[in-house]
Formats: C-alpha cells, structure tokens, sequence
C-alpha cells in the first residue's frame, strides 16, 4: 500500500514537473519569437537609414531593456537627421558661394589660371580657355600653353610680357601670385593682362610722335644754319648785344635739336633701326672731346669736369653714339649736381671690360626712384621743374647695350649719385 501511494506521488511530481516545464518552454519560445522579431525590425530601420531614409523609426517595445534601446535608435536617427539638415544648407551656401565666385572670375577682363607647384592647371577662367581656344586645359602643364622670358620661371613673373601659344596679333603681360593659406599650399595664380589695345595705341602715338619729330628736326636744321649765317655777318655787321641775343637763340636751338634727335633715336632704338659705326677709339680723346663740349654748360653752375685716368687705352665703340652716351650722363651729373662741385669721369681698364663711371655730389636719388631712372620717359626734371623729354636715360641704356655693355647707377641721398657702364672688350 506505501509503495503505491509513493509512485503515486512520484506520477504526480513528474506530471506536475513536465507541464510546467511544457508552459516555460511555451514562454521562451514566444519571447524568442518577439526578440527575433524586434531585431528583424531593427535590421529593417538601420538598412533604411544606411540607405538614406531618415524618417524610418523603431517602434515601442513593451520589455523595459528593449525600449531603452528603441529609444536611443529612434533619437539618433533624429540627430543624423538634424545633422542632415545643417550639411545640405552648408553645402547649398558653398554652391551659392561657388557660382558667385565663379562668375566673378569670368567677369574679369584678366584671365586667371590656378596651378600647383609642379605647374599643372587646376582652374583657368573663361578669358583664358577663349584665347587658348581649348577648353580642355585643366590637368595640363602650364608651359603647354605660356612661353614665359628666358630670364624668368613662372613664379617670378611680376607684370612680365608673355607669349600665349596659339594667338595672334596679341600681347599679354602675367603676373604671379603664390596662393597664401595651408589648404593651397604650393599652388599659384597667374593673372594675364590683354594689353593688345594699349600696344595698338601705344604704337600708333610712336609712329605719330616720330614722324612728327623728323617732320620738325627739318625746320629747326634750317634755323640753326640761319643763325650761323647771322652769327658769321654775311647778311651785315652785327652788335655786341645781337651776338649774345643771337648766341642764346643758337643754345636754345641746339637743345630743341636735341630733344628732337633724342626722340627719333629712342623710336629707331624700339624697332631695331639703329646701325652701330664700330671703331677703335682713344678712351683719353674720347673724354677730353667730350669736356671741352661740356664745359660752357658746367662753368654756369661753377661745376669742374674732372678726368681721372692713369693710362691711355682704346675701346671700341661707335664714335658719336657713344660720346652722345657720356654726354648725356654728364649732363646730368651738371643738372643734378651742387654747384661749385666736381663732376668726375672715373676710368679704369680691366682684364674683361672698361668701366666709365660719371659720378656727381648732390641731390642723388632716392630707393623709391632708382628703379625707375632708366623707365621710358620718367624724369626726375619734373620733380624740379626743369624741361625733359625722360628718354635720355631710356636711350643711354639701350645705346649701352646695344654696344655689349651694361649701364647702371648707385645712389645716396644727398651725397653723390655714379653712373657706371661696363665695356665688354671686343674687336672694331
């Protein structure tokens, strides 16, 4: 009887035990069943997002661990959003920042080219592809297309003339920029200038000025033969006060004759029309014919011409060019200098060259304008008020260079002003 009643016992235990573990199994399974399903959701929102679509969120979840977590994806997807948001309106203010820029750019009458340091083209402007007539330039090398001087790299172009390859009839000047921040560090803007217009009306008041010049240099010849004549008395006996009127009119006349030749030599110096008379020459002849020229003018301001040479030697040089050269130079040594000082002809004879060197005590020439001494038509006479046409100097250098040689000056305020020229020898 004991023994039934405990396997009866022991029946009802495990029936007892078996339905219950029958119902958790029942409960895991639909909790595992909602789990998958939720991260099946899950799967759905972030496949949603990743894609693009920011306005998916996750549904409520009854379990407390789940809906922290649907929570916290639902407000990140709201702050991807909002992030969204704020780069789409950056974005649109860079393109409205872009196309103004851009349109700046092709506004300009300048064209504009961007490289980087190895002179490969990043950008160019819409002048630049019309005169290249290639709109397929970005990613090209910048010397494809612009021949800079000899004497120049692109980067060192600063208001220099260049050659665009492909165009005709047309002048450019360049100057380049490096581009000043670490974003575009190594990268350069070239801007090009058309000057083709100013070179045509530049050319045309040349033309004009030098047939002017020559049409006038014909009149002034006959008035300077006229005052010899007068001066001479074959037309009569003449008083002391006609021959000092009559000598003014003839310096006056000199002068004019001057600026006129002076003129049409710079014109013929432009187009390459000047023929040098090579000859050997005594430095010493040279000098002293070009003192006793001088002389008369230098006496006026109490100046003395001084010639310091130890030894005779020859150079070889157009006669009249180059006294016309030295003249000039001691002519401004005379304008510029104190009165009652020396004017000073410095000679030496070197193993390569001849140095000349015309050197005067007095205003000198400041650093703002010794760059400029030797520029078409500058003159310091403005400055004081004297008469000049500002090509002398322009001349005198190009006369110099035309001889081989070089011109220069060195300067101090107040104290002395050289003019050195350097004289390559050469064979007459």
């Amino acid at each position: 009887m004991l023994i039934k009643i405990i396997l009866l016992s022991l029946i009802i235990v495990t029936l007892i035990a078996v339905g219950y573990l029958h119902y958790r199994n029942i409960n895991l399974r639909k909790k595992y069943d909602n789990i998958t399903e939720y991260f099946g959701g899950m799967n759905s929102i972030v496949n949603s997002v990743r894609y693009g679509n920011l306005s998916v969120r996750a549904e409520s979840y009854s379990q407390k661990e789940m809906a922290k977590l649907t929570d916290s994806i639902n407000r990140m997807i709201e702050t991807l959003n909002d992030r969204e948001k704020m780069i789409t309106e950056y974005q649109a203010e860079l393109t409205k920042k872009n196309n103004f820029l851009s349109a700046l750019l092709n506004s300009l009458s300048d064209g504009i080219i961007v490289c980087d340091d190895k002179h490969k083209i990043i950008d160019a402007n819409k002048n630049v592809r019309g005169w290249l007539s290639d709109s397929k330039i970005i990613n090209s090398k910048l010397e494809d297309y612009i021949i800079v001087p000899e004497d120049k790299t692109v980067s060192e172009l600063n208001n220099d003339e260049i050659f665009l390859k492909g165009t005709k009839d047309m002048f450019f000047k360049a100057t380049t920029s490096i581009l000043d921040s670490k974003e575009h560090s190594g990268k350069y803007m070239v801007v090009i200038t058309n000057y083709t217009n100013q070179k045509e009306v530049e050319s045309l008041k040349e033309d004009f000025v030098a047939t002017l010049t020559h049409d006038l240099k014909v009149p002034i010849i006959a008035e300077a033969n006229m005052l010899e004549f007068l001066l001479s008395e074959k037309f009569g006996k003449i008083s002391d006060n006609q021959q000092e009127a009559l000598n003014t009119m003839k310096d006056s006349n000199r002068e004019l004759l001057e600026l006129v030749q002076t003129v049409l030599d710079t014109y013929k110096v432009k187009e390459g029309e000047i023929d040098l008379n090579i000859e050997k020459v005594s430095i010493k002849e040279l000098m002293q014919d070009i003192i006793d020229d001088m002389n008369v003018i230098a006496q006026k301001n109490n100046n003395k011409i001084i010639l310091n040479l130890k030894n005779d030697f020859d150079i070889n040089v157009d006669y009249l060019q180059f006294k016309r050269i030295i003249k000039n130079l001691v002519s401004n040594a005379i304008s510029y200098g104190k009165p009652e000082t020396n004017v000073e002809l410095n000679i030496k004879d070197k193993s390569e060259y001849s140095v000349i060197i015309v050197k005067d005590y007095g205003k000198g020439i400041s650093k703002e304008d010794i760059d400029k001494v030797f520029n078409k038509y500058y003159s310091a006479h403005k400055k004081f008020r004297k008469v000049g046409t500002g090509l002398g100097l322009y001349l005198s250098k190009k006369l110099v260079n035309a001889h081989g040689g070089e011109l220069s000056v060195e300067s101090k305020v107040g104290e002395y002003t050289e003019f050195v020229i350097k004289l390559p020898h050469t064979s007459a």
